[in-house]
């Protein structure tokens, strides 16, 4: 496997960012089963294909000069799936954060929990316009992005896009979409729900 190139990823998916995360602890903190190492190609598909695989990455190289472990999968997608960044935030020790895209519904979100703490969180759904969850205030990858600096429902018009999660996941952490064909670190390790 150490003739592997990565495979990037964004678009209709679902990933968390862990900032100097382990990839068996990003597995266990999520309460899924390791089933080991597995080249990019194959992980990243199975984490797209399937509902109950989420692939996560060996450390990568990001924003504020630090490493980011990302999993991700349709998984992280499901109704009965409960992603919180505060809580795997302390179960991990370090800053987690959620981003989600479906362009086929216009459904985009982001979260960052930082200490324990949730920093900041955003949900809009472009089928209908609605702003869906606002807490904190948005940050410069936030702004660059297009956000205003407040939001209330009578007056604020939001316009969010796939791209713009991208941007935002860039200036927090790492843009999965620029990792194609770039030599990989390591296998990808595949992890599935019971």
């Amino acid at each position: 496997m150490d003739t592997d190139v990565m495979v990037g990823f964004g678009g209709k998916q679902a990933w968390l960012a862990v900032r100097d995360g382990d990839p068996g602890k990003v597995l266990a903190a999520l309460g899924l089963r390791d089933l080991g190492p597995v080249h990019w190609r194959a992980g990243i598909d199975l984490a797209h294909l399937r509902d109950d695989r989420v692939a996560v990455t060996p450390p990568l190289p990001g924003a504020r000069d630090t490493s980011w472990v990302l999993a991700v999968g349709r998984y992280l997608l499901r109704p009965d799936t409960v992603v919180d960044v505060v809580e795997l935030s302390a179960r991990l020790g370090t800053e987690v954060q959620f981003f989600a895209t479906h362009r086929v519904t216009e459904t985009h979100r982001w979260q960052r929990a930082v200490a324990v703490e949730l920093v900041r969180t955003f949900g809009y759904v472009g089928q209908t316009g609605d702003v869906t969850s606002w807490h904190g205030d948005p940050d410069p990858a936030e702004r660059s992005a297009g956000l205003p600096a407040t939001f209330t429902d009578e007056d604020t018009t939001v316009l969010v896009s796939e791209q713009d999660v991208l941007r935002v996941a860039d200036g927090w952490s790492l843009d999965p979409s620029g990792l194609d064909g770039r030599p990989a670190p390591g296998p990808l390790r595949v992890g599935a729900a019971d």
